[in-house]
């Protein structure tokens, strides 16, 4: 737990203690920051411990530097004293209609291999059909809305007791939560990680057709699927640039087939 802990969270009130908490968590000097932002070592001194405030510009182009994320930026703002630069649109608000259809059409596209969008604390937005056949035999309290991607996958009434390398899929998400919320700060992501890290591990995998060895390029999941064990690689997209709270926490995971058995499968389905 020691990683999900901020050594450097603030206690003062102000931007200054912020930016200061940022900058230490990037590994960041003053002097370095104040090269990349065109400032002087003294003026971001300054701006840190309170001695002087900041204009809105300098506010995010400290932040553009230091790599924080959209949510928080709009945070340092209202901390300075100014408005939230970035708007928060609900996902089904008409102005993000054809952000959502794309989205759609696109997991549609991944067909029939499994594909996901998610938000900044893995609720599920929207899936394609090949999420669809993963989710046999998983209880329905689980797939009651909102779904969670973390709770689907490591609960164990969930897609735990078929996945055959859990305990090395489940460190692998648990560490990628870790990296989220020391980079986040975000409570609701903490609670989640607290919760699907409680939960039993299965002494033994499940039974099923062998795997057949194969020369993995990334961790794959392996998960049996009636009587077989299908082998994905997940890859997940983000957007770039992003100017809106909600668009830059979503995320596109795609599960890509890790062996030649899991395509061949895959393409019977839906023949």
């Amino acid at each position: 737990m020691t990683a999900l802990v901020s050594p450097t969270a603030p206690t003062a009130q102000g931007v200054g203690p912020l930016l200061r908490a940022w900058r230490e968590r990037r590994r960041v000097s003053q002097l370095e920051l104040a090269l990349r932002a065109d400032s002087s070592a003294r003026h971001v001194s300054f701006i840190e411990t309170g001695r002087s405030r900041p204009s809105e510009e300098m506010v995010l182009r400290l932040a553009e530097h230091l790599d924080v994320p959209v949510r928080e930026r709009n945070a340092l703002l209202l901390a300075a004293g100014y408005a939230p630069h970035y708007p928060e649109t609900p996902l089904d608000d008409p102005a993000l209609d054809a952000l959502r259809e794309g989205m759609e059409r696109l997991i549609r596209g991944y067909e029939p291999y499994p594909a996901l969008v998610v938000d900044a604390t893995y609720q599920v937005l929207a899936a394609n059909r090949g999420i669809l056949m993963l989710m046999d035999g998983v209880a329905e309290h689980l797939l009651e809305p909102p779904l969670n991607a973390m709770r689907l996958t490591l609960h164990p009434e969930g897609l735990a007791p078929r996945i055959r390398n859990l305990r090395e899929w489940r460190g692998h998400l648990l560490e990628q939560m870790e990296r989220q919320i020391a980079l986040h700060r975000s409570e609701p992501l903490r609670a989640l990680y607290e919760e699907v890290a409680a939960y039993p591990v299965p002494d033994s995998a499940p039974g099923g057709e062998p795997a057949e060895p194969v020369p993995y390029f990334a961790l794959p999941m392996q998960i049996e699927h009636e009587g077989r064990t299908l082998s994905f690689i997940s890859s997940i997209s983000t957007f770039n640039t992003p100017m809106d709270v909600t668009v830059a926490e979503l995320a596109i995971e795609t599960l890509l087939p890790a062996d030649r058995a899991t395509v061949k499968y895959l393409h019977t389905l839906v023949s």
